[in-house]
């Protein structure tokens, strides 16, 4: 296992070239991408010895450590950045970034959004999608949403009028209208080089949100529910404050705390009494 990991780990990653070949690229493999996979052999074992199957997991915590992670990234849009982006993206690519940036979901969840679980009237939509209780969640629509949605809404409808087999998704496949858009990376990729921002991924429209959200003063409770997660920790992957709201955090308790000791001082001061003459 441990000439596994060292193999993997030295080993780059791969991507589908024009012609539908894996590519080589120059990045190494992430220590993620070797961990996840001593995971699911790890489940295998362990389906196996729960058949009955008399072996030992080769992939315990001890014989086998997993390699550390340090992938963490923390990549937030600036206004500029978002302008320019969004100026070079494709129609698909454009609204399914603007509804990221102005809702915080996620990419899949963009992607798979059907008619009926969109209520404009009420401005809000429904996402009935997820692992969990907390990401099958109710999604309030701003001004900006919503405009995309009642296009999106309006096409679809158009689109079913004509054929029967298509409208089931606001954002469908190219090749099959009945099913959701696979992803956008390729639009992404034209965009960001058109546009000269920073390499970004996509999800990191939902980071982005989710720090303005934190600037704004939504609590972390609140932004927890609205980002669908079940646990509060789970939203500090999400929210990075800047250095400038950082500072500006310190500001607000220096102040507070001078209020409080000016407020401290003036109660404990002795008082003079004057006596009525």
């Amino acid at each position: 296992m441990e000439r596994y990991k060292t193999s993997r780990a030295a080993e780059y990653k791969t991507v589908r070239g024009k012609d539908k070949k894996r590519v080589q690229t120059k990045q190494r493999l992430w220590p993620a991408t070797v961990n996840r996979e001593l995971a699911c052999l790890r489940a295998m074992f362990n389906h196996a010895i729960k058949g009955d199957v008399p072996l030992r997991n080769p992939i315990c915590k001890t014989a086998a450590k997993v390699l550390r992670e340090d992938n963490e990234q923390t990549r937030v849009l600036t206004y500029d950045e978002q302008g320019r982006y969004l100026a070079k993206a494709t129609p698909i690519l454009r609204d399914v970034a603007t509804l990221m940036l102005e809702t915080g979901m996620r990419p899949e969840e963009v992607y798979r959004i059907q008619p009926e679980n969109v209520y404009l009237a009420e401005d809000y939509l429904f996402n009935p999608y997820g692992k969990t209780k907390a990401a099958k969640r109710r999604i309030k629509l701003t001004a900006t949403a919503k405009n995309i949605l009642t296009l999106r809404m309006k096409a679809a409808e158009e689109s079913a009028a004509k054929d029967k087999d298509s409208g089931a998704f606001l954002f469908p496949c190219e090749a099959d209208a009945m099913r959701p858009l696979p992803g956008i990376q390729s639009a992404h990729a034209r965009a960001l080089r058109e546009s000269k921002v920073a390499k970004f991924r996509p999800y990191d429209c939902r980071h982005t949100w989710a720090t303005r959200a934190v600037q704004a003063g939504i609590d972390l409770v609140t932004l927890a529910a609205m980002l669908g997660h079940s646990k509060i920790n789970m939203v500090l992957r999400y929210a990075h404050p800047t250095q400038e709201h950082q500072t500006k955090a310190m500001d607000k308790m220096e102040q507070y705390v001078s209020e409080q000791k000016i407020a401290q001082a003036e109660r404990t001061a002795p008082q003079t009494s004057y006596a009525i003459q």
